[in-house]
């Protein structure tokens, strides 16, 4: 058996046994991989998957036990790599980061460029979607740090640390009704239209609830999961946008648009950092977390990734 056979099933799963797929995510031939899988069930013994005529239908229940230890070798693997790397180029190489739209633009500026000063050696990729997305990013090793609000807690292969809290904030254009109203009411919301974040973004789920919770169905004229569209579309008189509190810092005090809080309606959201559970990571990523929050250092990363820590929604951790 060979590593580029439990490559061939570990990617075979990943694109839902579809040998075709497999193959060109692996810049192979399809035959190849068939054949390559066949020879490591007849080596083991065992049929990994179910079979009609030649296409694979569904991981047997031996299958299931192969496919864990394959994970873990492979990942195995993968961290002898990053050793090899981390002793080699102590202060080089590249850090990719995948986080949603909010967070690349209004969180990530000032520690990437930080590490920068600190790494000048160490490249950086920004990985943009929602947090599902982030996740499946950790997880298939294609990133080294996610961070989002939503979602990557529901992972059992993620390790996830709080980072950060945070609160929603309405913004209206100046001469908007509300701009005049510090404190605003879920009924005053409630009766205008609303733009806002995609269900999947941004704490969406927490605005929805405390709408429920006051029987009021929320009159949601545009969803975007990017928090400058939000407000471009609150500029041209849309309706009253509901967007992250970070998305309003950079606005100028007496400009075209007034934000206000909304803790008081909405309450607290934690944003998370998230490392793939067992991962090895390079010093600079260690780095990286800790120019994200004072509250995540070397030791508590290690301590959670080594299965000594539980993650927390209290980022106070």
């Amino acid at each position: 058996m060979n590593l580029h056979q439990f490559r061939f099933v570990q990617e075979a799963v990943r694109r839902g046994l579809n040998l075709t797929e497999t193959a060109k995510a692996l810049y192979t031939s399809q035959p190849g991989v068939s054949k390559a899988i066949l020879e490591l069930e007849e080596e083991l013994g065992i049929d990994i998957f179910a079979r009609h005529g030649k296409r694979l239908r569904r991981v047997t229940e031996p299958g299931e036990q192969v496919l864990k230890s394959i994970e873990v070798i492979l990942r195995e693997v993968g961290n002898l790599k990053r050793i090899g790397e981390e002793f080699s180029k102590q202060d080089a190489g590249r850090l990719s980061i995948a986080t949603t739209h909010t967070q690349a633009r209004y969180v990530l500026p000032e520690p990437v460029t930080l590490l920068r000063r600190r790494f000048p050696k160490v490249a950086v990729t920004l990985h943009q979607g929602s947090p599902d997305q982030v996740a499946r990013l950790l997880i298939e090793e294609k990133a080294d740090i996610g961070l989002a609000t939503e979602k990557l807690a529901d992972y059992e292969e993620l390790i996830t640390l709080p980072c950060y809290s945070w609160q929603h904030s309405m913004v209206v254009p100046a001469g908007h009704p509300l701009a005049t109203v510090e404190r605003p009411t879920i009924e005053q919301l409630g009766a205008a239209p609303l733009v806002t974040y995609h269900p999947s973004f941004t704490g969406r789920t927490r605005i929805d609830a405390a709408f429920a919770r006051a029987h009021l169905k929320p009159d949601i004229v545009l969803e975007a999961i990017d928090s400058d569209v939000i407000k471009t579309y609150v500029r041209s008189g849309l309706g009253v946008g509901i967007v992250a509190e970070m998305a309003t810092r950079d606005e100028p005090a007496g400009g075209d648009l007034v934000s206000r809080p909304l803790g008081h309606l909405f309450g607290d959201n934690v944003s998370r950092v998230a490392f793939k559970r067992g991962a090895y990571l390079r010093s600079f990523v260690y780095t990286f977390a800790e120019l994200l929050s004072e509250r995540l250092t070397r030791a508590l990363i290690t301590k959670a990734l080594t299965g000594h820590a539980e993650s927390s929604d209290d980022p106070s951790l």
